[in-house]
């Protein structure tokens, strides 16, 4: 019995040690390759070839872990482009390291290039408010602290009077019986995050961040708004 007993804790002990590694590998902060930067880091290329496209605007939101919302965004008709960078916070050139770390005011945010003419920009505020918990204060699960806050950047007085008209109506709808958490703020600056962060949820499929998260995460939305998504988008 004695060698029983023994056998069973050292089980429930590498059960116990297997949950921690997978909690771990499974935040959007776990992934910290080196992110060195410079005031000269140049803008990404797709970013700069999209820049010069004038049929297309931008608009900036921040949802929790911006792999997420990078790839709900992509899924959306319309929408060429979005691209994972920081935004909201005074430090210049910031870093994956720095930002997720909570060292800086920065948020984790994606840059969406769309087209007007597909879809607008109160149907990407409708998308950011359908695709996460707009209630939760600093944080997005499993992430929290205030580099995953729920924001809209605006540009503008028209993105603002949108994005406000949308936190009143779904802060009055009664699907959430907590008060919207959402910060309506100016863009003041949007820095591109490091390369390999872009298309992190196509390029890591099977990173458990991504399983774990990321893909229940995209699903959810694709299954809430299939009018929405590109011809074969759906995960």
């Amino acid at each position: 019995m004695r060698h029983t007993s023994k056998l069973l804790k050292l089980h429930a002990w590498v059960l116990s040690m297997t949950a921690c590694l997978l909690f771990v590998a499974s935040s959007c902060a776990a992934d910290t390759r080196s992110d060195n930067r410079s005031d000269n880091t140049p803008p990404l290329a797709s970013a700069a070839v999209l820049s010069t496209d004038d049929q297309l605007s931008k608009a900036y939101f921040a949802s929790g872990c911006f792999w997420c919302v990078e790839a709900i965004y992509e899924s959306v008709k319309g929408v060429e482009e979005a691209v994972s960078g920081y935004a909201g916070g005074p430090e210049k050139n910031p870093t994956y390291r720095e930002v997720a770390s909570g060292a800086t005011g920065h948020a984790e945010a994606v840059e969406v290039y769309y087209d007007p003419e597909v879809v607008s920009y109160e149907t990407l505020v409708e998308v950011f408010y359908g695709s996460h918990d707009p209630t939760t204060v600093n944080g997005q699960h499993p992430d929290y602290g205030r580099q995953y806050r729920s924001v809209i950047f605006y540009q503008n007085e028209e993105e603002q009077a949108i994005a406000l008209k949308w936190k009143e109506q779904v802060g009055a709808s009664g699907q959430y019986s907590q008060p919207i958490a959402t910060e309506i703020a100016p863009l003041e600056k949007f820095w591109p995050a490091e390369e390999y962060h872009q298309d992190f949820e196509k390029k890591n499929p099977n990173q458990p961040y991504v399983v774990a998260v990321s893909i229940p995460r995209l699903r959810a939305f694709q299954e809430k708004f299939p009018h929405l998504l590109k011809d074969g988008m759906r995960h």
